[in-house]
């Protein structure tokens, strides 16, 4: 089958391109219909060199693009066959953009799984897309290799998240070994380069319940480094980080991205989320009772005022209050479409005015990690 889009002459999909508009990124579409390539084509022609092809057609792409726009039906495996055979060229693209009519847990695992760095669920929104494609894909200090790296390591954590998500989706076992990897080469990241180029990274690439698992988990692994923790307490503390949303499987996604505030059964509904990661999680045997512990009171406040089980004081370990103070930090400094990012300091001194319901010592140690880190 020929390629559906038949892009305005003199511009060709691969070649070709003419003088003026060589310094355009050029963005490569799939899509796995003419009516979807046409109308993804059709918005982002209007910033960038644009090709496309369906995915039922040989691959004819000889120029690397700096971005991927796919558009397809991803419970379809005939659809994911074909994007599987352009993985050498999407994982050279600094940005892969899936655009999903369909927003269950497991389609949007499913896109991470096949590399996304974004997903944009929900009708095709021109303005979101074309921000997407222009924000800078990394922060301009780091060099190619530094990049690179960064990349890895977050792309590996987003695919072992996607899994996570879809093994509670689909009631199948979670990949524990694969969870624990991921944070260990974000320990290794981190070590390296810091936790700002981590956060910066993140906070570029992905978005929503993604986004939070992987701040949550740097944040964490820097707390844990800068308290000088050894490396079994740092494996448990990632594990735990790794792991603490997993019941957010079991909330819709309209809940969990809707924005603006929650109505009270929206709230009750998000609520449930720790309990729900901990029952999923319990059958297994190589998760600890000390992740699990993580997993369900991560939520729980010094003065009894959390949830699900209302602790307080002696009753919340080491290694919860830690992951508390990170899963705070990470939510205020999230990176948002539909509101602005909360600076660092901002965010710190929210978690200072929770008196009572933080380790005051602990805050005051989570300084440097907020604001210097």
């Amino acid at each position: 089958m020929q390629n559906a889009r038949t892009l305005p002459s003199p511009v060709k999909r691969d070649t070709g391109i003419r003088e003026r508009e060589v310094a355009r990124p050029f963005v490569h579409v799939l899509a796995d219909t003419s009516d979807k390539l046409s109308g993804v084509c059709s918005i982002v022609e209007d910033k960038f060199t644009v090709a496309g092809e369906r995915l039922d057609a040989d691959s004819k792409l000889s120029q690397q693009p700096f971005a991927f726009v796919i558009r397809a039906e991803l419970r379809d495996v005939g659809t994911i066959a074909a994007i599987k055979k352009r993985a050498g060229k999407l994982a050279k693209a600094k940005k892969r953009i899936f655009l999903l009519d369909h927003t269950s847990h497991a389609v949007v695992s499913q896109a991470y799984a096949l590399g996304a760095t974004l997903v944009l669920p929900g009708p095709v929104n021109r303005l979101k897309l074309l921000a997407a494609l222009s924000d800078p894909a990394e922060p301009s200090s780091a060099s190619s290799g530094e990049t690179a790296k960064s990349g890895n390591a977050v792309e590996t954590a987003a695919t072992a998240i996607a899994s996570m998500f879809t093994s509670v989706t689909l009631s199948q076992p979670v990949d524990v070994d694969g969870a624990r990897e991921a944070g260990r080469q974000i320990a290794d990241r981190i070590t390296q380069h810091g936790l700002s180029e981590w956060l910066t990274t993140v906070r570029r690439h992905h978005e929503g319940t993604y986004q939070h698992c992987l701040l949550v988990t740097g944040l964490a692994i820097d707390f844990g480094l800068s308290l000088g923790i050894g490396r079994p307490d740092l494996e448990r503390l990632y594990t735990a980080a790794m792991f603490h949303d997993i019941g957010k499987a079991r909330i819709p996604l309209a809940i969990l991205d809707k924005p603006g505030r929650l109505d009270p059964g929206e709230r009750a509904m998000i609520e449930t989320h720790p309990a729900a990661g901990y029952d999923f999680l319990k059958g297994h045997d190589k998760i600890s009772p000390e992740i699990l512990d993580a997993v369900r009171h991560h939520h729980e406040y010094l003065d009894g005022s959390g949830y699900p089980d209302a602790l307080c004081g002696e009753s919340i370990s080491d290694l919860v209050r830690i992951l508390t103070i990170s899963d705070i930090f990470a939510a205020l400094i999230e990176h948002r479409r539909y509101k602005p990012t909360m600076p660092r300091l901002e965010a710190y001194n929210i978690l200072c005015g929770m008196n009572g319901k933080l380790e005051k010592a602990l805050v005051a140690s989570f300084r440097q990690v907020a604001l210097t880190r």
